[in-house]
């Protein structure tokens, strides 16, 4: 280790390590000294590159040395410090033969003998895969894949952008890219990507009448009085009267949007907008009864009722009372006395209803009293029920429809066991059936 050890073989590789005392050199020499006629090369100027990082090229007799660029020994690039250790051999009388220069794998010599890096790309030399990109590098080349495709097993295969979420809404993979849509009611941003709600209600409005925008849709609204169609854009009327039978007391109305109540004539309609309330005719003169008539309101209407004439042999002892004198032999077996008196009810009253009450005026010591019926009841809708000693009430058993007149002769019997008396009085009752329920 001390010293320089040769091995003397023309063809073999020295390799020579020299200690100093304060570096380490390593000189790589070729040593062709017993081959006759070679021209020795010059390799720090015909390698690129010769020696690399820290260290200098020193050209040697048939090789070269890469030493630090700090080592004492090291004048100039040319300088052979072993020079004296290693003496250039004697000039030889055989002819020599230039040396080719040589580049490294991946370049070529130009016309300036220099090496230049060789485009293995643009030659078509390198040895891509048909699916991959040549891409060139200083003394070689790399086989990549293009945007949208990785490298697996040397073949270039699509990426599915899809499989990551690339999209917010719907995404369809192509080779090498992606597309991304929207769904309907939706537009796709600039960015490609991602989508925005498209108002309808602004932009197009299909709705007939109100539009309400939604996520990704929208939806039609009618006015009061409209309803919906089964498209879910048009808006077709209400008819409200349809519904129910009890939105207005008498007759509903329909119209567009809106429907209205309305009341018979001799009605007219209170501030609830159903409710009929009667016309009292009688009280606002809106009547056509004469002088000697007797205006009578009756529901949804009037009537003039003329004077009371008694018939034979009555005799009319006051506007509405005839009686029937007990001297005259014609009136033994007749009411004593008949009071005309008119009421009205409504059509459809309710049943049983009590609608008119009968009472005797005085009572004598030993008489009692006896309440029916006399005529008019043919129907049998009424009946007397007696609500104490000296009276009674009609009762309606049978709704009765009207419009319609119906006359009853109420008859009180009154019965005295102590003279041995038997009379009768009669209330003869008109009553006037409307044509309306209320």
């Amino acid at each position: 280790k001390s010293d320089l050890t040769q091995i003397p073989s023309a063809e073999h590789l020295k390799l020579c390590v020299w200690e100093g005392a304060a570096e380490s050199q390593i000189r790589i020499q070729v040593s062709q000294l017993d081959k006759p006629n070679h021209q020795y090369i010059d390799e720090c100027r015909t390698i690129p590159e010769a020696c690399r990082g820290d260290m200098v090229c020193v050209n040697q007799n048939g090789g070269y040395l890469c030493i630090p660029r700090t080592n004492p020994v090291y004048r100039s690039p040319y300088l052979n410090p072993y020079s004296n250790i290693y003496p250039p051999p004697p000039a030889s009388n055989y002819p020599t033969a230039t040396r080719p220069l040589i580049c490294r794998f991946g370049y070529q010599m130009d016309e300036n003998n220099q090496c230049v890096d060789i485009d293995e790309c643009a030659a078509e030399s390198h040895q891509c895969n048909p699916t991959q990109i040549c891409i060139n590098t200083e003394g070689g080349y790399t086989c990549s894949c293009t945007e949208g495709y990785w490298l697996l097993e040397g073949q270039c295969l699509d990426i599915d952008e899809c499989r990551y979420g690339y999209c917010q809404q719907l995404c369809a993979n192509v080779p090498g890219s992606y597309s991304c849509t929207c769904n309907p009611g939706f537009t796709l941003n600039d960015d490609g990507r991602s989508c925005q709600d498209v108002n309808e209600c602004t932009s197009q409005n299909p709705c007939v009448q109100n539009c309400v925008n939604t996520y990704g849709s929208f939806l039609c609204r009618c006015d009061p009085g409209y309803e919906l169609e089964a498209d879910g854009i048009s808006c077709s009327d209400m008819d409200e009267c349809s519904f129910s039978e009890f939105l207005c007391q008498h007759q509903c109305v329909n119209e567009p949007g809106a429907y209205y109540c309305s009341c018979p004539p001799g009605y007219i309609l209170l501030d609830d907008n159903r409710s009929c309330q009667d016309i009292n005719e009688c009280e606002t003169r809106n009547n056509t009864c004469t002088t000697q008539q007797t205006c009578f309101n009756i529901q949804g209407g009037y009537k003039c009722l003329d004077p009371v004439k008694c018939e034979d042999p009555y005799i009319q002892i006051n506007d509405n009372r005839c009686m029937c004198p007990a001297e005259n032999p014609g009136c033994r077996d007749q009411p004593f006395t008949i009071l005309y008196r008119d009421m009205d009810v409504v059509s459809g009253r309710s049943v049983p209803s009590d609608i008119f009450q009968m009472q005797a005026t005085t009572r004598y010591p030993g008489a009692y009293y006896i309440f029916q019926i006399k005529s008019g009841n043919e129907g049998r809708e009424f009946y007397m029920r007696q609500t104490g000693p000296i009276s009674a009430t009609l009762v309606m058993t049978r709704p009765v429809k009207g419009p319609r007149v119906i006359q009853l002769d109420l008859e009180m019997i009154t019965v005295n066991t102590v003279i041995n008396f038997r009379g009768s009085s009669v209330i003869r009752l008109r009553i006037y059936v409307s044509q309306y329920s209320f």
